[in-house]
């Protein structure tokens, strides 16, 4: 039996301080009191925390409230110009770079096209570098009041490593961090395009409050982010909600990971234009897809099965409070076709798990990836709190 590791007076102050800044960020404005309510620390801890925060410009006062019948209490909340956060969206026809403050509020972005057979690891990694100094440039922002750069990439990531593998862009073991440390010193922070996208619905999106969900992202390529008991499940080699390679049809379509009959064969972007003959060789494929959804062809409403089958697969397995369903697809054929995607999820899942689940579109667009990449600098900065600075004035 293992024995349980020692915890140093600093692990506690630590978690605590951690704790405590979570609380603000997410639960925020609050007063002193509140906090010791929301967290169960003591009135003397909370006021020690936060007066350091305080002192290093994390956290600012927020205004008063009235008491009963004592001193007004002073509102604190997390202070969004503390620092700054970079997310990235790699995906298959674009790179996209958004700049936000710690509230979230983007500041600036720039997209650069990808062609849907050009993905170089190369080419990506400068259109990344390219969008870091543009987004800055464009914001007034000098680098060293960034926090880190999250980005969002297809395939399995190696924790701990950076090394991608993604079959669909041709990378295997690209060292896509190692590539972008040569020209930044910026902290990067890389993970699976669904899963940045899926925190970033289960922190602000239709995923609030629900401590066992599945938010799956439907784009040119199909993947999941799985949360059980509040936690993303990443699995013992990070490739856990890997979703779109589960198999729908036995020996069926070819897929971009080199299998056959894949979920997102039959569901993602690619696949179902070209079941409807239309050419994936050039760009506007969102106005091509739209036009193939408005046709309610036999291929839209064998996709509807397809994906109504894979989602009712999620419910009968996991038993999940709720699916979100996002990612530029996603949001297009939910938009049109919620109610029959339901009913064919009803069709095919046990009716206990189906009951307690329910079924819901993304809150956040189509453009969630990058902000789900910048959520990755986030979970690290509330974990950490990083060095103090000089807070900025815009």
């Amino acid at each position: 039996m293992a024995r349980p590791e020692r915890r140093t007076v600093r692990d506690v102050r630590r978690g605590n301080r951690a704790m405590l800044l979570r609380t603000l960020y997410f639960d925020g404005p609050a007063s002193r009191n509140d906090l010791s309510g929301l967290t169960g620390l003591s009135a003397a801890t909370v006021s020690t925390m936060t007066g350091g925060l305080l002192g290093d410009g994390i956290v600012v006062e927020a205004g008063q409230v009235d008491s009963d019948g004592g001193r007004p209490r002073v509102l604190l909340r997390v202070n969004p110009l503390y620092g700054y956060a970079i997310g990235v969206d790699v995906a298959e026809t674009h790179v996209r770079v958004e700049l936000f403050d710690l509230e979230m509020h983007q500041r600036a972005k720039v997209e650069y096209a990808l062609r849907p057979a050009r993905h170089e690891p190369e080419l990506v990694a400068m259109h990344i570098l390219a969008g870091i100094e543009v987004v800055l440039s464009d914001a007034g922002i000098p680098a060293e009041r960034v926090l880190g750069v999250g980005i969002g990439v297809p395939g399995i990531v190696e924790r701990g490593t950076d090394v991608i593998h993604a079959k669909a862009f041709g990378w295997n073991g690209v060292p896509m961090g190692a590539l972008l440390r040569a020209s930044t010193s910026l902290p990067l922070y890389v993970d699976n395009g669904a899963k940045a996208m899926g925190q970033a619905e289960l922190w602000f999106g239709s995923g609030r409050g629900a401590a066992n969900a599945v938010i799956v992202l439907i784009g040119a390529g199909v993947g999941a982010t799985v949360v059980a008991d509040g936690a993303t499940f990443h699995g013992v080699s990070s490739s856990a909600g890997e979703w779109g390679h589960t198999k729908i049809v036995a020996g069926g379509r070819p897929c971009r990971c080199g299998g056959r009959g894949c979920l997102e064969a039959y569901i993602g972007a690619e696949a179902i234009l070209e079941r409807a003959g239309v050419s994936t060789q050039k760009a506007g494929w969102q106005e091509e897809l739209t036009r193939v959804l408005a046709s309610r062809s036999s291929v839209v409403e064998e996709t509807v099965e397809y994906l109504g089958v894979g989602l009712a697969n999620l419910v009968n397995l996991l038993n999940p409070e709720r699916i979100i369903i996002g990612g530029w697809v996603g949001l297009l054929l939910g938009e049109a076709l919620l109610p029959e995607i339901r009913d064919v999820v009803a069709a095919n899942s046990l009716a206990q798990p189906y009951a307690a689940s329910s079924i819901v579109l993304g809150r956040l667009g189509p453009d969630a990836v990058a902000l789900g990449a910048a959520t990755l600098v986030i979970e690290e900065f509330l974990n950490a709190t990083p060095a103090a600075r000089v807070p900025a004035t815009g």
